[in-house]
């Protein structure tokens, strides 16, 4: 099958946005754990376990298509407030993701890439779950504002 190149970008950013991800939850789960919080640190390590599945799928997805996978830029990791305004980081990072698989739906759907389109989609429905699962957590927490908010 030839592939359109745009699509390797898009493998690779997904990939850049779900190691990013494996890093912030296993950076928080640590640090919650120093704070005296170890359940809060498992349920970021859980977060982290989900995250690195989904990398593990991309870079299945690029050595399939014949491409080495590579993850260019990693976001910074964010460590500062209280777990309210952790949690508000870590929804911002998923709304992120969940954009860019959209994005990455509507471009394969746009080009036709219906193999390309099924992988993003499923992908896209799992993230857009998993923010539904940290808004809810964060709300729990009794932060006003929504994850997405700035």
């Amino acid at each position: 099958m030839v592939q359109e190149p745009d699509i390797y970008g898009y493998l690779g950013r997904a990939l850049s946005l779900e190691l990013s991800a494996v890093q912030q939850y296993l950076s928080l789960s640590s640090l919650m754990k120093i704070r005296g919080m170890p359940q809060v640190g498992e349920q970021f390590h859980h977060e982290a376990a989900q995250e690195m599945e989904h990398a593990d799928r991309i870079i299945g997805r690029m050595l399939a298509l014949g491409v080495a996978p590579n993850a260019s830029v990693l976001r910074p990791v964010r460590l500062d407030g209280s777990l309210p305004q952790l949690m508000g980081h870590v929804g911002r990072m998923e709304t992120e993701i969940v954009d860019f698989y959209a994005q990455a739906v509507r471009h394969c759907s746009r080009t036709q890439d219906h193999e390309n389109r099924i992988f993003f989609e499923s992908l896209w429905n799992e993230e857009r779950q998993h923010a539904g699962k940290i808004d809810t957590w964060r709300q729990s927490l009794g932060e006003d504002h929504p994850a997405g908010a700035t």
